[in-house]
């Protein structure tokens, strides 16, 4: 059983020194770290989507263009792109010029937001939530995997005879479906025959293991072979476990602080952090405790990736490094051999 390992950034803010960087500071570190993912051995670097303050990711396929160029071999993806509030010619257009320009690089998650800001910035209901993202994603694939497409709908202008360009490769380019939980989320991505990202930011990761049964029972239905099934988690790489705890804690707080006012969640007491840390889905520690906490749930939801997202607003810079780097030079190597002596529990 191999795993891919990837890092996921919302573009958060960073801090160097206690000084908080501009929103342009920051746009050219994520360049940088995506760099340095590279040289480490990671496999993807993926930028989200999000319209709100302390986020600089609101352009993700110019990020990722910038990246290529500053790249050669590290995969280019979204952590997530809201399909409902884009448009799937000019998305199409987007990824495959930046296919292009990365020489085959290119992926995608698609899904319809968690945060919903998008939705009054360009001019979309939020009653028409599920009939944007069924349209459009039916739109987006035929464009990818039609040389030629005619389609009609209620969220767009129609299309006749319509062949974009630049075209993408053949079949077009890896494209998950992103899920929270909506066990619809899931047959919808075995219908379709896409492969299947697990948001996964509280609670037991195991908790999703039906999910992930439902997924392949519905590929089989659907007529679809094997498809792979990655997670999306939160944490932070560290020397020491202490250090690591310590850090995370400092600033995931007052993040976890406001969207549990904003959304009703569960308030960040020391008591809930503990059980996300021991059981749960932070993924916070030294190298050998992310590793055996990663290869645990690769095993137990027969995972083919798993996604770190290491920012988080005012992390600062050196500590957004030093995750990367021991993610990939210890992490990585000690969860393919902790993979490799005990296989996968499917």
């Amino acid at each position: 059983m191999t795993l891919e390992l990837g890092l996921n950034s919302f573009g958060d803010v960073a801090t160097d020194g206690g000084r908080v960087l501009s929103d342009a500071e920051t746009a050219r570190l994520l360049i940088e770290e995506a760099r340095l993912a590279e040289s480490v051995g990671l496999d993807v670097f993926s930028i989200g989507e999000h319209y709100r303050e302390g986020h600089i990711d609101s352009a993700t396929p110019v990020l990722l263009a910038a990246i290529a160029t500053a790249t050669e071999r590290i995969g280019l993806g979204t952590s997530v792109t809201v399909l409902s509030t884009n448009d799937p010619v000019r998305l199409y257009q987007e990824f495959s010029t930046l296919d292009a320009v990365s020489d085959g690089r290119a992926q995608l998650v698609l899904g319809r937001a968690s945060a919903t800001e998008s939705f009054p910035l360009f001019g979309y209901d939020l009653a028409d939530y599920e009939r944007l993202f069924e349209e459009k994603l039916d739109l987006f694939l035929r464009l990818q995997r039609e040389e030629s497409v005619t389609w009609s709908g209620t969220v767009r202008a129609d299309l006749v005879n319509e062949t974009l360009r630049p075209r993408m490769r053949p079949g077009g380019i890896p494209t998950w479906i992103g899920v929270g939980g909506s066990p619809d989320s899931v047959v919808r991505a075995a219908r379709n025959g896409l492969p299947l990202m697990l948001a996964i930011i509280g609670g037991r990761p195991q908790r999703f293991a039906g999910h992930v049964e439902l997924y392949h029972r519905a590929l089989a239905r659907f007529g679809h072979g094997t498809l792979p099934v990655g997670q999306h988690s939160l944490g932070l790489v560290a020397d020491t476990d202490e250090e690591a705890v310590e850090t995370w804690w400092r600033y995931w707080q007052p993040v976890v602080a406001r969207i549990s006012q904003e959304r009703g969640f569960y308030a960040p007491t020391c008591e809930r952090y503990d059980a996300e840390l021991e059981h749960g889905a932070l993924f916070v520690g030294s190298p050998e405790t992310v590793a055996r906490k990663i290869a645990t749930v690769a095993r137990d939801l027969r995972l083919s990736r798993f996604d770190l997202k290491y920012d988080i607003r005012h992390l600062p810079r050196e500590a957004r490094a030093r995750s990367i780097e021991l993610l990939g030079r210890e992490v990585g190597p000690r969860v393919q051999e902790l993979l490799a002596k005990e296989p996968s529990h499917a």
